[in-house]
C-alpha cells in the first residue's frame, strides 16, 4: 500500500488537500488501475473448526432501553433474528447481561432448535442492577451461575463460544481463567474468548486456554486497540469489534459520506465495509432491532472499496 503521507495531508469540509501535482497524478493512477483493496475474505475459521461468515449479528439491541428489560416490539425482534439467518448470518453474539437474560431467551425462542452451522456466542462477567448499569463480577461463583443460566436459556448442552465480558480488577485473573479452563474441560464450553483486553492480558489468558476471539471497542475512527487487532491477526484469533460504526465525529462523517456517495451507500455500510477490508480476522456483529436496518447493514458485504477509498478512510484515525 502506498503511504498516505506521499500525497495526502488532511481533509477539510470533505475536500482532499494534496501536497503537490505529482501526488495528484499518483492518486489518479491508484483510482484507475490499483484494485488490490477491493476484495476480502468472506469467511473466517474460528478455533480451527467453525467457518463462519464475517458479517454476523449482535443481539444487544433486542432488549429494552438501557439494555434493560424486554424490547418495545418483541415480534419485530423475532423477525430480525430469523431474517438474519435467512440472509446468511451464522454467528450471533449475545450475553447474559443483555436484558439481563432477555436477548438469550429471544434467540432461543426464534431459532431453537438451531440450524446446522449456526454459532451462538455468549458472554458472562457483568451484574446488572438497572438500565445502563454495568457492574463487573468475574468471580468463579458468578461465572458459574452465569454459565449455567446461559446454557438453560439458550437451550444448549454446550456454549460453542463463551467470552469473558471483562477481567475483574477485584478478582485475581488466574482464578477467572482457571474457572473457564475447568468449564471447558467439563465440556460446558467449546471455545473461549475475551473482551476489552490488552495484548498482555491475552497472553496471560493463553497460559490457561486457547483464546479464539477478542471483542474490543474498535471502528474506522476509533483505533485505540490497534495493537490488539494486529496481535490477534498474527495469532489467527478472531477480532470482534463492538461499536463498529463509531459516531459523533462530524468531520469524520463528512469523509465517510464522500466515499458513501461514490458507492451509492450509507456511511454506516461504508464503515462496516472498511472493517471487512482492513483485516481478515475481523468478525462484524452490527446490532439492530429492525429488519429494515438489518438488511441495510448486510449490504456492507457488497461494497468493494478500492485502494483510494482505503487511504481516504485511513485518514479518519487522525481526524477528531
Amino acid at each position: 500500500m502506498l503511504q498516505k503521507s506521499l500525497f495526502l495531508t488532511h481533509y477539510y469540509n470533505g475536500v482532499i488537500i494534496f501536497l503537490n501535482n505529482a501526488a495528484i497524478f499518483e492518486l489518479i493512477l491508484i483510482t484507475t488501475t490499483y484494485t488490490m483493496a477491493n476484495t476480502f475474505e468472506k469467511t473466517f475459521t474460528l478455533g480451527g473448526d467453525f467457518t463462519i461468515n464475517r458479517l454476523g449479528y449482535g443481539a444487544m439491541r433486542i432488549t429494552g432501553q438501557g439494555v434493560w428489560g424486554p424490547p418495545k416490539d418483541k415480534d419485530e425482534c423475532i423477525r430480525v433474528l430469523k431474517r438474519a439467518v435467512e440472509l446468511g448470518v451464522n454467528f450471533i453474539d449475545t450475553a447474559d447481561s443483555y436484558g439481563p437474560n432477555v436477548s438469550e431467551e429471544l434467540i432461543a425462542e426464534a431459532l431453537a432448535p438451531y440450524p446446522a452451522g449456526l454459532l451462538i456466542g455468549t458472554k458472562g462477567g457483568f451484574l446488572r442492577t438497572g438500565p445502563n448499569q454495568w457492574n463487573i463480577d468475574s468471580s468463579p461463583a458468578h461465572l458459574q451461575e452465569a454459565l449455567e443460566g446461559s446454557l438453560k436459556r439458550l437451550k444448549q448442552d454446550r456454549i460453542d463460544l463463551y467470552q469473558l465480558h471483562r477481567i475483574d480488577p477485584k478478582v485475581p485473573a488466574e482464578k477467572t481463567f482457571e474457572f473457564l479452563q475447568k468449564a471447558q474441560q467439563q465440556g460446558k464450553i467449546k471455545h473461549i474468548g475475551l473482551s476489552e483486553v490488552s495484548v498482555a492480558e491475552i497472553k496471560h489468558a493463553q497460559q490457561f486456554f486457547e483464546v479464539v476471539s477478542v471483542q474490543n471497542m474498535y471502528s474506522v475512527d476509533n483505533r485505540k486497540w490497534e495493537a490488539e487487532l494486529q496481535y490477534t491477526r498474527e495469532q489467527n484469533i478472531a477480532f470482534i469489534p463492538w461499536y463498529p460504526l463509531g459516531g459523533g465525529n462530524v468531520k469524520g462523517e463528512q469523509v465517510l459520506q464522500g466515499v458513501a456517495d461514490k458507492h451509492n451507500a450509507t456511511i454506516h455500510r461504508v464503515a462496516l465495509s472498511w472493517l471487512l477490508h482492513y483485516a481478515p480476522n475481523i468478525l462484524l456483529i452490527p446490532g439492530t432491532s429492525s429488519v429494515e436496518h438489518l438488511e441495510d447493514n448486510m449490504k456492507a458485504a457488497d461494497i468493494k472499496l478500492d485502494e483510494a477509498d482505503m487511504l481516504i478512510l485511513e485518514s479518519l484515525n487522525d481526524i477528531k
